[in-house]
């Protein structure tokens, strides 16, 4: 058994072991004469077992642990990583970090996070659970898996395969403020995706499913029917004509609009004045009646953190108010080079969340009544700098409130300006698998580009 094995298996004694190793590291870098320095360290553990067509593919554990330092020789500042974790290797690390930091230039905004801004006792979020899973029962789940989705109809015809996977992880941050906190910490998923085959010929789709608790999961068969049935769905896909239509983004891309606002929005596009939302605090961005907020401490969320990647404690706090723009995404830099304070953001967003409506899917299909229905996006043709967005979608087109067919090779495009302001709906089919958290979002109009 490892060292690293030990670790995940006592919490407690894993907490321990690794806020000493990080106390060790800033002892090394005081005693080389940095005036600051901060130190993340982190271990984990993991298994992942594919299968496909029936038979195992992949069997795959891994194990990884990595230390990272950065020290400051006033506003000099220099960063080193190790996966050595010896009292030798601890010296060598500190002793490059301190070295490139000479040569740095000095950036008035580099630094520490303030201390006031720092987490006290912070929360227990129920981040961790450990799923004892062997490699058999993990191909037992996934093989189910594949089963269902394979099972939907003859038309399935081939698979891309079926994945189980489990990982296991304790990450220690501190600094020489006088900041030690833990974070343990755990991602368990299924997922699955096939192959559908007609006389018109193939389409492909998935699904998955993620929590940090397996008894969270939808069960295999779940997974694979949902998988088996997205694929069938998009067999007899065609290519509509080019026009200006409402769009409904199905949840799962849904989530994808807002970390375009977000990427607008965040310090480091605004510091270098790349970004179509420059100076937009207190100006409307959104519809009216639209909120956005952020709510880092939600019990077992994949989102959830009791404090940032600089030790700042998270609070749930408005990005979107009535529409208006509250604040930035910032960390302790950003917020400097922006005259401001950090937001708890450095690392990003945590279960961001945009405030859903009364209707579900097919309620917003009838309240759209004509449009387009995205249900996958392709390709990245967006412009943080104008707000022009262009995409590669598929999806189904939409008349009187029902689905009528397929469609495939469409573009949607649009400014981000205008589809912000233009959002006339969100569904309570909130996908709460990412760290940004939407359900379906209507928006008026938009120019869908097909033959």
């Amino acid at each position: 058994m490892s060292a690293q094995t030990d670790l995940l298996r006592d919490s407690v004694a894993s907490k321990q072991a690794l806020a000493t190793l990080v106390e060790k590291v800033l002892d090394e870098a005081r005693s080389q004469g940095v005036s600051a320095a901060e130190a993340d360290v982190s271990v984990g553990q993991g298994l992942s077992v594919t299968v496909r067509l029936g038979e195992v593919e992949t069997v795959e554990h891994n194990r990884d642990k990595n230390l990272g330092l950065t020290v400051f020789f006033g506003h000099k500042s220099a960063s080193a990583s190790t996966s050595d974790f010896s009292a030798a290797a601890i010296r060598d690390t500190v002793r490059a970090a301190c070295s490139i930091a000479k040569y740095t230039a000095e950036d008035e905004c580099a630094g520490l996070a303030d201390l006031k801004q720092l987490a006290k006792d912070p929360p227990d979020l129920d981040l961790h659970h450990p799923w004892n899973l062997s490699a058999e029962v993990a191909t037992a789940m996934a093989r189910e898996c594949e089963d269902a989705a394979r099972g939907v109809d003859r038309r399935i015809k081939n698979s891309e395969g079926a994945t189980v996977s489990s990982y296991d992880g304790l990450e220690v941050y501190g600094n020489t403020n006088g900041f030690l906190g833990a974070i343990p910490a755990s991602r368990q998923s299924l997922s699955c995706s096939v192959i559908a085959q007609d006389d018109a010929g193939m389409q492909r789709d998935y699904w998955y499913s993620v929590a940090r608790d397996a008894s969270d999961l939808q069960t295999p068969e779940q997974v694979g029917t949902i998988a088996g049935h997205r694929a069938l769905r998009r067999l007899g896909a065609r290519q509509p004509g080019t026009r200006e239509t409402p769009v409904v983004y199905e949840a799962p891309v849904a989530s994808t609009l807002l970390s375009h606002f977000v990427g607008a929005v965040r310090g480091s596009s605004l510091y270098r004045q790349a970004s179509f939302l420059l100076d937009h605090v207190g100006k409307q961005v959104f519809s009216d009646w639209v909120r956005i907020v952020e709510q880092p401490h939600l019990p077992k969320a994949m989102g959830s953190t009791p404090f940032d990647n600089e030790g700042v404690a998270t609070r749930e706090h408005d990005l979107v108010t009535g529409g208006t723009l509250k604040r930035y995404v910032l960390d302790s830099y950003s917020a400097r080079k922006l005259g401001l304070q950090t937001t708890g953001n450095a690392g990003g967003v945590h279960n961001l969340t945009i405030e859903p409506g009364e209707r579900d899917l097919p309620a917003l299909l009838k309240y759209m009544e004509t449009g387009l229905l995205i249900t996958e996006l392709i390709g990245f043709g967006v412009n943080i700098v104008t707000g022009d967005y262009s995409r590669g979608a598929t999806g189904f087109w939409i008349e009187k409130g029902e689905i009528q067919y397929p469609v495939e090779e469409i573009t949607v495009a649009g400014n981000l300006k205008s589809i912000f302001t233009d959002i006339q709906a969100v569904g309570n089919d909130v996908d709460t698998r990412g760290n940004i958290r939407s359900g379906s979002i209507l928006v008026a109009s938009m120019t869908v580009a097909g033959n």
